[in-house]
């Protein structure tokens, strides 16, 4: 079993330095940072990690080909990995769509911009003329890069829809598939095997991780207020296919979005998700979240991804999931 941990960017820059080193010391294998608009830089913040840490691996998750050029990304993957000793992985997807209109883009052909994307940088990060005329990508012979890649930077896929999942069978080397619930695993994994089949691929050919959203404390309301506060952020952009699993609807969310978003009022925001959207994550101590990753270890799960808020202390949870949490799935 292998376990990571995932950052949102809205943290103090220098806070992830701490948390990198906490997390490489209570075994995890990765940690991984998310580049949402208009808050903290994701290769910023890995830079710092790379230089702080010496075993855990570090990623992205995610970037997008629609606010960042795909020659870019690649740019950012190869240097990264040289900086870190060949630990990166760059963690890659459309985006939500919402975000993306905060700029007045056009959310056009995200699958076909991520498969197209994904193979040009690949190309690139081989060391391989990326010339490409596709749908969404049309690059003349002069797309390589001027310096030498350590290595093809292995590339995982951020995925809710059935067809994006998919493409993390198709054409990825792991995937980041968010689990709101984490039960959605059972749910996820036909669309990525379906991918795998047309590929020609097995499970075992892709690192699949199970992302979920957890909050640790022994101070149960203040794990609940933690991952309330991320639920009233994010949950409005969640797709129906996710808040189905709860009987929720995005019309759930819309007096959420309006007090967090729009008036500020993130205290209102907060006291206004509800017992059954906290089932989105996993909130409480260390044994409670035991028992809701035996079912996802029971449905075939090899790696599990601890994701924000975490727990009103960050570093105590981490070190709680190293301690207590980590070694009862270890072996499995």
């Amino acid at each position: 079993m292998k376990f990571s941990l995932r950052f949102n960017n809205d943290l103090p820059a220098r806070d992830y330095v701490t948390y990198a080193q906490a997390a490489e010391a209570a075994g995890f294998d990765q940690l991984w940072v998310s580049n949402d608009l208009f808050l903290r830089s994701a290769p910023v913040i890995l830079s710092a990690i790379a230089t702080a840490t010496e075993r855990i691996e570090i990623g992205t998750c995610i970037l997008n080909p629609y606010t960042i050029h795909p020659a870019e990304i690649a740019m950012f993957a190869a240097t990264l990995d040289e900086l870190s000793d060949g630990r990166f992985n760059l963690g890659i997807s459309s985006g939500a769509e919402d975000f993306i209109g905060w700029l007045g883009l056009d959310f056009d052909m995200p699958r076909t911009r991520i498969v197209e994307s994904v193979r040009a940088i690949n190309k690139l990060t081989s060391k391989e003329n990326a010339a490409i005329c596709g749908r969404v990508l049309r690059w003349t012979e002069e797309a390589w890069l001027r310096f030498k890649a350590r290595r093809r930077v292995p590339i995982y896929l951020g995925a809710m829809s059935p067809k994006m999942l998919e493409e993390i069978g198709a054409i990825a080397d792991g995937g980041l598939p968010l689990l709101f619930p984490p039960e959605h695993y059972e749910n996820v994994l036909p669309h990525v095997e379906r991918g795998l089949q047309r590929a020609g691929r097995v499970l075992d050919d892709i690192d699949l991780a199970a992302c979920i959203w957890c909050s640790i404390s022994a101070d149960q309301a203040a794990a609940e207020a933690a991952l309330a506060d991320k639920i009233a952020y994010y949950g409005h952009a969640m797709s129906p296919l996710i808040l189905g699993q709860l009987d929720l609807t995005q019309k759930d969310f819309e007096p959420i979005r309006r007090a967090y978003h729009l008036e500020g009022d993130t205290a209102s925001a907060r006291r206004m998700v509800t017992p059954r959207m906290l089932r989105i994550g996993i909130a409480g101590t260390a044994a409670a979240l035991i028992e809701r990753l035996e079912g996802l270890a029971s449905m075939g799960a090899r790696h599990i991804s601890f994701g924000p808020p975490l727990g009103p202390d960050i570093t105590a949870a981490i070190e709680a999931i190293g301690r207590d949490v980590i070694p009862c799935f270890r072996e499995a």
